[in-house]
């Protein structure tokens, strides 16, 4: 689905990463773990392409798009969630919601499929999206990245701050979206049981350089614990 192949990118003289490796299975979920530093956001800016690579590059179902510029990526499949809980405080949560939704034939039906991921939100759709929990703003944010009907959701650390029962949730449905076929996931984490959960793969950063990769699931927490070690 997606590969990132020897990237190298940074900002104005700084370098932040140095020949990263990541790939992200069809219908299936990579986890990037690290420490704050470590350059998962700085990945992530790169695959979406705010940040254009020094080297290396980023292929999407084979085709190289390291230079293909961001609304063609979004217009390809690709829909980003950022770290903080991303909303539009002053509207409603079905406003949030409606701003994608009436772009697309689809809209209607794709904002249902989404609220069925998140139901706790149907009772919440009246309310300013500056009211909701940090929880429910991060559902709603992942909600309305669904709506546009994407092949790959890329989110950054989206428990960073959530209470333990919305993590649960989220996890479902990372799981439920995947197991169905129709998308994959590229996500940034820093919490270890969460993120190996919902992988099939992770890659563990450090400085900017992989440090360790390999299959997700339980049986790869104690690695990636040792390889996160300070």
């Amino acid at each position: 689905m997606l590969e990132v192949q020897g990237v190298h990118a940074g900002y104005d003289r700084s370098s932040v990463l140095h020949g990263v490796d990541v790939s992200v299975p069809t219908g299936g979920v990579a986890a990037v773990l690290g420490h704050n530093g470590a350059g998962k956001t700085t990945l992530l800016r790169t695959v979406v392409g705010l940040l254009r690579p020094r080297r290396g590059a980023v292929l999407l179902d084979g085709e190289d798009i390291t230079r293909m510029p961001t609304f063609r990526r979004v217009a390809a499949g690709l829909a980003y969630v950022p770290q903080g809980q991303q909303a539009f405080g002053d509207l409603t949560a079905r406003e949030n919601l409606r701003l994608v939704a009436d772009t697309r034939r689809d809209g209607a039906a794709r904002t249902d499929e989404a609220l069925d991921l998140f139901p706790a939100l149907r009772g919440l759709l009246g309310r300013r999206a500056g009211l909701l929990s940090g929880g429910q703003r991060q559902q709603l944010a992942i909600a309305r990245a669904l709506v546009t009907g994407p092949r790959l959701l890329i989110l950054d650390e989206p428990t960073e701050g959530i209470q333990p029962s919305v993590v649960t949730e989220i996890e479902d449905a990372i799981v439920a979206l995947t197991d169905a076929g129709d998308l994959s996931v590229l996500l940034v984490e820093q919490h270890v049981g969460f993120a190996l959960g919902a992988a099939d793969r992770y890659v563990v950063l450090e400085s900017g350089r992989v440090a360790s990769s390999g299959a997700g699931g339980e049986r790869a927490e104690a690695g990636v614990r040792a390889a996160m070690a300070v």
